[in-house]
């Protein structure tokens, strides 16, 4: 008989209690319950359930052999479901984390491409400007900017951004323009709440040396547009990446402060629960953004 026939019995009948609840659950009759649990013991030499007319119960031996048994009965239902998605088209519900800022200016734009392409699928996306647990939230993934926390979340990089220094032409008329990382404590800085280091910028000096700098903010704010338009209106000096104020850069809106300190560099990355394989339409939105973001990155943006 087969082997995995026999262990999907043997484990039925003890999920269910007994020979006739599991014959129902398996669609065959008691009987043939009976054969495959017999031809199991009868292989293994070893009795695995204790038998009475009232109850049937797993012997010591049996309860140990169920715990082993039911693993390789759910890896075989994951290896089937496996093959079955992996066939399958893309479809159903992907809610998506994103920062507001990225999400608005990157995301959105390209969304009508990506829903005209897999027609299955529909996307909620919420911008946030808070970290998300994607499992206990109900998220399918997330974008995420930056070093990414240690967690068991799956991780896929998409591109990169640079992160710089910018004021307005207008501040650095009437403020000066800093030289030297030390020269920032005589200036009007603006920050980002949401940063877990809090209002610390972590500089490389020309040196190559890093620095990290905790500076006082002139204005904080939760939102990385909104400190863009801060430093645009001329409010001080803004640290953010470049994917946000590159237009406003060729504008002539912004000005890089201290253009002689080496850019930092920040990933861009996809972010999943873990598992043994992908969501078809996780899978596809992922493979998707690769394509879209493939020409850009820190020189790019």
């Amino acid at each position: 008989m087969d082997r995995l026939t026999e262990m999907e019995a043997f484990a039925t009948v003890v999920d269910q209690g007994g020979f006739t609840d599991a014959a129902k659950k398996m669609g065959i009759s008691k009987s043939a319950v009976s054969k495959h649990v017999s031809s199991l013991e009868a292989r293994l030499g070893a009795r695995l359930l204790n038998r009475t007319t009232r109850r049937v119960s797993p012997t010591e031996i049996g309860l140990a052999y169920y715990d082993r048994a039911r693993r390789v009965l759910n890896d075989a239902g994951e290896a089937d479901a496996l093959v079955t998605s992996m066939q399958s088209a893309p479809s159903g519900l992907l809610r998506i984390s994103v920062a507001t800022d990225f999400g608005v200016n990157h995301l959105s734009p390209v969304l009508g491409d990506f829903l005209r392409e897999y027609p299955d699928i529909t996307v909620n996306m919420v911008l946030n400007n808070r970290y998300v647990e994607l499992i206990s939230e109900g998220f399918d993934m997330a974008i995420r900017v930056g070093e990414l926390e240690d967690s068991s979340l799956r991780a896929r990089k998409l591109t990169e951004t640079t992160k710089r220094m910018i004021g307005s032409p207008a501040y650095f008329q009437k403020f000066g323009r800093p030289q030297k990382i030390d020269d920032l404590n005589e200036h009007k800085l603006l920050h980002y709440s949401n940063q877990s280091s809090g209002n610390v910028w972590k500089l490389t000096a020309p040196s190559g040396e890093k620095r990290q700098v905790r500076t006082a903010g002139w204005l904080t704010v939760n939102d990385g547009q909104s400190l863009l338009n801060a430093a645009i209106s001329g409010l001080g000096i803004a640290y953010l990446p470049s994917f946000l104020f590159l237009e406003a850069m060729k504008e002539g809106l912004v000005e890089e402060a201290i253009p002689d300190l080496p850019a930092e560099k920040l990933g861009i990355y996809a972010v999943y629960p873990p598992g043994r394989f992908t969501q078809p339409k996780v899978r596809a939105f992922i493979d998707f953004l690769v394509d879209v973001f493939a020409d850009a990155g820190p020189d790019e943006w």
